[in-house]
């Protein structure tokens, strides 16, 4: 009788960064949230930043489920406020590096006062904002980034209201580290997590992608394949593009800027010219 050999004889690279008992995630078939955890892993391992002086912070909704699944010192928040808490964690820890995977309902929108101040502050995280233009957990609701005239649950004959363009946004309140991708560009949004690590100050990836049963049957996008095309033939690379022109369109005739929009790693971030007077008894 022939021995059957196991079809997996090793544990992938990324295994070690991930919390594999609380596998299969929940995510839909078609949703890029897999592929933004798998960049985050690539980069926290080509980091040579040791695992344990990474911590990772996320809010409610679908990407807020990252921080669950990853095998990291992790904080799954309240809805809108984990910028708050990586802030207080990294005035806490300044030695950590300090991350929040979260969407753009619960950054942008809940969220939105938060995140504001934190890049005006310059405080030292690094914040990925999945952008999949709705609320995609709690029933595909609009958000502060639901594209003009898309349909939501909120809004069945369209969306009245113009969208946040998030990386002006950041960039007026002071980011010193902007980029944006689909979640077709995984090399380039580990590239891009990866510079984040080594700027000194707030960065800000907004990584746009499918949300096949929230946003995408709603507008055209029958399955998560079909909105990954129309980044494809849509999205440009455009570094250091002029941010006021437009905020991402889902429309067929505008076309989607991605690149890294600014970098300043050398303006003092806010924790840095503040060690004293959080930490007096340190010399």
């Amino acid at each position: 009788m022939t021995k059957i050999k196991p079809i997996i004889t090793e544990r992938h690279p990324r295994d070690k960064l991930l919390r594999t008992d609380r596998l299969p995630h929940i995510w839909c078939p078609g949703c890029g949230l897999g592929k933004v955890l798998g960049a985050y892993g690539e980069a926290v391992l080509k980091s040579g930043i040791p695992v344990e002086k990474h911590a990772v912070v996320s809010g409610i909704g679908c990407t807020g489920r990252s921080a669950g699944y990853l095998n990291v010192d992790s904080y799954h928040t309240t809805h809108g406020r984990p910028i708050a808490f990586a802030t207080g964690l990294k005035v806490a820890r300044p030695d950590l590096e300090v991350t929040v995977i979260s969407g753009d309902g619960d950054l942008a929108t809940i969220g939105g006062n938060h995140i504001i101040h934190a890049a005006r502050r310059n405080v030292n995280i690094t914040v990925i904002m999945v952008n999949n233009f709705n609320y995609g957990m709690t029933g595909g609701q609009a958000s502060a980034t639901t594209p003009h005239n898309a349909r939501t649950t909120t809004t069945r004959y369209g969306n009245y209201e113009y969208p946040f363009n998030m990386p002006f946004l950041m960039r007026a309140a002071g980011a010193t580290y902007i980029a944006r991708w689909t979640a077709l560009h995984i090399k380039q949004i580990t590239d891009s997590i990866l510079k984040s690590f080594e700027n000194k100050g707030f960065s800000f990836i907004e990584v746009m992608s499918p949300c096949p049963k929230g946003f995408g049957k709603k507008n055209k996008f029958r399955e998560g394949i079909h909105q990954l095309r129309y980044f494809e033939s849509h999205s440009y690379l455009a570094d250091e593009h002029d941010l006021t022109e437009h905020a991402p369109s889902m429309h067929p005739d505008e076309d989607l800027p991605i690149g890294e929009f600014f970098a300043d790693g050398g303006r003092i971030d806010f924790l840095s010219s503040q060690w004293k007077v959080f930490h007096k008894d340190e010399k």
